[in-house]
């Protein structure tokens, strides 16, 4: 192993966040890139993230993957409740702590999204024009195509549980809590029949998730629109589509790329979750590698990512 991992915490509007800082044997002989990583809709670092961190650090990057506030092991209340800007704000301070680290070079820092955070790296770059490169990986690219993809039943029931919780925390009330996935005709966020046993696939026995979000944040899922920010993204961006994705619609997130300057696209003929696994995951992890090598070491032999796959 070409790489060391160690804990640490940083500070985000006043809450400690949980972190994994890889170090890679190439921050012995100078400062290297960093790639700040962080989870999809529920999850946890803990959660399929960790194959992908080992083979960006084995490959001469700086990795730093954490946990949102109230998630997995970092602090936080409420518990259990995604917030957009929150989550946004989580990713601003990790890359601020992953630029005080003194073998970092801070001029080449780049982002990793997986689903939901695959949209949130596309708002946070879109915003930060030091950051040198981004990977969203079948992302969550327009709230209102999601909504037209719900169920109509859970759709009406959620947005109901979603102003109560929302009310109810203006009173002090603990969240109200809906599961994040279930099976098909169930009330979940997630009920395609890819979702449970994706879920299964990425959940080990260390891991910390729990199959419950606040509520509330249903009312923010229409305006979660990262495709708009898309044009503002002014760094390399490779965006990584599951054509049989049924979770995160692959459309929209093609078409994302294609508005981002700099934007490039690569399709895979599979699930939204199969990529965090087998040969999958060696064929999408293959492709970042080589982008990541491109826009980061520019000294390395060119490695073009295929446009398609088949």
């Amino acid at each position: 192993m070409a790489h060391t991992r160690e804990d640490l915490t940083f500070d985000s509007a006043g809450t400690a966040l949980a972190g994994w800082l890889y170090r890679p044997a190439e921050a012995d002989a100078g400062r290297v890139p960093c790639v700040v990583m962080a989870h999809g809709f529920s999850a946890t670092r803990r959660d399929g993230l960790e194959p992908y961190a080992e083979r960006f650090a084995d490959a001469g990057l700086g990795v730093l993957l954490f946990d949102y506030r109230g998630f997995g092991d970092s602090g936080g209340e409420d518990r259990q409740v995604i917030d957009v800007r929150g989550q946004q704000e989580d990713y601003r301070a990790a890359i601020r702590c992953a630029a005080r680290v003194p073998w970092v070079d801070a001029a080449r820092i780049a982002l990793f999204g997986s689903s939901f955070s695959g949209g949130h790296v596309i708002d946070v770059a879109a915003r930060d024009a030091q950051i040198a490169a981004v990977v969203s990986q079948a992302p969550f690219a327009d709230g209102l195509v999601q909504l037209r993809v719900s169920p109509p039943k859970v759709a009406v029931r959620a947005t109901v549980d979603a102003l109560l919780d929302a009310g109810g925390a203006l009173l002090g009330r603990p969240p109200r809590t809906i599961p994040a996935v279930g099976p098909p005709g169930s009330y979940a966020v997630m009920t395609a029949p890819e979702a449970e046993p994706g879920f299964a696939a990425i959940t080990g026995e260390d891991s910390r998730w729990r199959n419950a979000v606040g509520a509330r944040v249903m009312l923010q899922v229409g305006t979660f629109r990262p495709i708009a920010s898309a044009a503002k993204v002014a760094c390399p961006l490779l965006v990584c589509v599951c054509d049989a994705d049924a979770t995160t619609p692959p459309d929209p997130a093609a078409r994302m790329a294609e508005r981002a300057p700099r934007g490039e696209v690569v399709r895979y003929p599979i699930g939204h979750f199969d990529i965090y696994t087998g040969a999958a995951f060696e064929r999408a992890v293959a492709d970042q590698l080589a982008f990541l090598r491109r826009a980061l070491l520019p000294a390395a032999a060119p490695e073009p990512v295929a446009a398609a796959r088949g």
